[in-house]
Parts: structure tokens; C-alpha cells; sequence
């Protein structure tokens, strides 16, 4: 479900932020689930340290920015950068913005993620155990719902990975979540603010 198809404006200022570059993506592994990240050594690189430090120099958020994060290792510690830059209270993590499971996958490199979108966009994403682009969007979207009933006129940053930033850069759009890809992807540590476009489901014909 997308809790935005039928929003007509928001109350809120939200961007989304990739985490910098991890130690997964340095070694080209995927790690989707929180058991596996709290595992092993997956936080991000000295690479994706600077990346999220320059980020949060050059984002001109208010210090009042309220922040939310997956709460996956690589996530987390860019959050705290970017709330140690703006003087931002607590960081608040949240299993809504964790990384999109892979499944069967898990451990592979990043040369599957090819075949999950392809599957994706035929319907067949959900195979070898990958969480469905839908159930991505749904907990996404929620999320952005619940802030929106708590706060109004704020500045919001959402911390998250590829795969679930782009679903729900597609749930913004008001496009079928299996479509994703045809967006265009956030660069590891890129901020970008996200706009309601399309027309809320109840106007559609």
C-alpha cells in the first residue's frame, strides 16, 4: 500500500539521504538484514566517513531538523554525522528505513541486484526469498504518514539504502513500486528532497 496516493500536500520538508559508501559496498557484497550487519564489520568506509561528513557540511539543514535512520550500521553512522554537523537532536532509528532483504541473496555480490530489478519490473522480484518492492513501499510510506500526523512545518531527513530510497522516491511519484528503477538513483551520501507529484488516487479517472 502507498499511504501517499491520496496526501494533497504535505506538512513537512522531507529528504532522503543514502548512507555513504559501507565496507559492503567497498568489498561489492550485499548485506539486506540486520542480523547479518550486526554480524560482521559493515559500517561505512573511510571513503563513505568523508563522503558523509562533506554532505552534511554542504546540506543547509536547520538545526532543528528532526532525523530518522535505518538502523543498520552504515546508516546509522551517517545520521550521526549529519546530526553531529547540524547540532540536530537525537537520531531516531527505525526498522521502516532498513535496507530491502535480499533474500537467498544475501551474501552475493552486488552483480544479483541486476536480476532482482529485472524481476521486479516482470512481476517476479519476490523470488529467492527478496522482499517485494510493495512491502518496501508500504513501510516506507507509513513511516512518512506517522510523521506527518507528529510534526508540521519541519525539515525531515530519512536515512536509508539504495533499494528502499528509490521505492520510496516511486511512492512520491505515485508510481508502481516495481518501476523504481526508472528513477534516478541516489549516489551513496546524496541528499535529495522528495515532492508529491501525480494526482492523489481518489482524482484519477
Amino acid at each position: 500500500m502507498n499511504y501517499l496516493s491520496d496526501v494533497d500536500r504535505l506538512a513537512n520538508r522531507f529528504r532522503v539521504m543514502r548512507h555513504g559508501q559501507s565496507k559492503a559496498n567497498e568489498a561489492g557484497v550485499i548485506v539486506s538484514t540486520i542480523e547479518s550487519d550486526r554480524r560482521g564489520d559493515y559500517g561505512l568506509s573511510e571513503l563513505g566517513l568523508r563522503q558523509a561528513r562533506a554532505a552534511a557540511d554542504a546540506c543547509g539543514l536547520p538545526a532543528d531538523t528532526v532525523i530518522r535512520s535505518s538502523d543498520f550500521s552504515r546508516a546509522r553512522e551517517t545520521a550521526e554525522i549529519v546530526r553531529a554537523r547540524l547540532g540536530a537532536a537525537e537520531v531516531i532509528s527505525t526498522g521502516a528505513l532498513r535496507e530491502r532483504c535480499f533474500g537467498d541473496l544475501e551474501g552475493e555480490t552486488v552483480a544479483s541486484y541486476a536480476r532482482v530489478w529485472e524481476g521486479d519490473e516482470a512481476g517476479t522480484g519476490h523470488v529467492h526469498g527478496v522482499e517485494p518492492a510493495a512491502a518496501v513501499l508500504d513501510r516506507v510510506t507509513a513511516l512518512v504518514a506517522d510523521l506527518e500526523r507528529r510534526y508540521s512545518g519541519r525539515d525531515i531527513l530519512l536515512v536509508s539504502h539504495g533499494d528502499t530510497l528509490q521505492i520510496l522516491q516511486a511512492g512520491f511519484q505515485r508510481l508502481d513500486p516495481s518501476l523504481h528503477r526508472r528513477l534516478p538513483p541516489l549516489n551513496t551520501a546524496e541528499i535529495r528532497e522528495l515532492h508529491l507529484t501525480g494526482e492523489p488516487s481518489r482524482l484519477r479517472p
